[in-house]
């Protein structure tokens, strides 16, 4: 016995078919997309530095167009403050009068920075000066003091600079140390480059 079926009928059925087909056709999109999710998720953070990358010394980019003359900003690299201060030409200016009460006024100490900064302001712009705020006795962080601070252990010539609670020890506006205080060596400028104008990148340079 054959059935016999109308033209409606089969248009009808035909498009239930095709609702289904459609919504099977969905539901599987939706699914591979799901999947494609959770294997690109994870491959995208990869590329994100890594804490441990972080603290095993990933670079750091640091926006230093607002620093004010004369002011300081610290970032973190590592784990520890990286200072960068802005000087002034009045900050400059009194570097080279201080060598002969500095032990290591010419940076020959090599480890202490790049080769770029080996210089008497210790840094790529003289303007700006980068440096690991740790002092380089036992690992206090030092306070920037200014010039014609009423602290007695700066003396009354004191040019500004950086003074370490801890154990005495003084540095000028290069981070260069004073004869007979218990920091043996220069603060630690790390290395670094400028992106462009105002964007400092700490723990990466274009050394060879």
């Amino acid at each position: 016995m054959t059935a016999s079926v109308t033209f409606d009928a089969l248009a009808a059925n035909a498009s239930d078919h095709d609702a289904e087909r459609r919504q099977m056709v969905l539901l599987t999109a939706a699914a591979a997309g799901v999947a494609a999710a959770a294997v690109a998720l994870p491959l995208v953070s990869s590329f994100a530095p890594s804490e441990r990358a972080k603290a095993a010394g990933a670079a750091v980019e640091a926006d230093i167009s607002d620093i004010a003359p004369g002011a300081v900003k610290t970032v973190e690299w590592r784990g520890e403050p990286v200072w960068v201060m802005r000087r002034t030409p009045e900050m400059l200016a009194g570097l080279a009068a201080q060598d002969d009460q500095l032990v290591d006024p010419a940076s020959v100490v090599t480890s202490q920075q790049p080769a770029y900064a080996q210089n008497t302001h210790r840094s790529i712009k003289p303007e700006y000066f980068v440096a690991v705020g740790i002092c380089t006795h036992l690992g206090c962080s030092p306070n920037a003091v200014a010039t014609g601070s009423a602290n007695p252990s700066v003396g009354a010539d004191w040019k500004g600079g950086f003074f370490c609670p801890c154990h005495g020890s003084t540095f000028d506006l290069a981070g260069r140390v004073f004869k007979n205080k218990p920091a043996p060596t220069n603060l630690e400028v790390p290395p670094h480059q400028y992106l462009a104008e105002g964007r400092l990148l700490i723990g990466e340079d274009n050394a060879a």
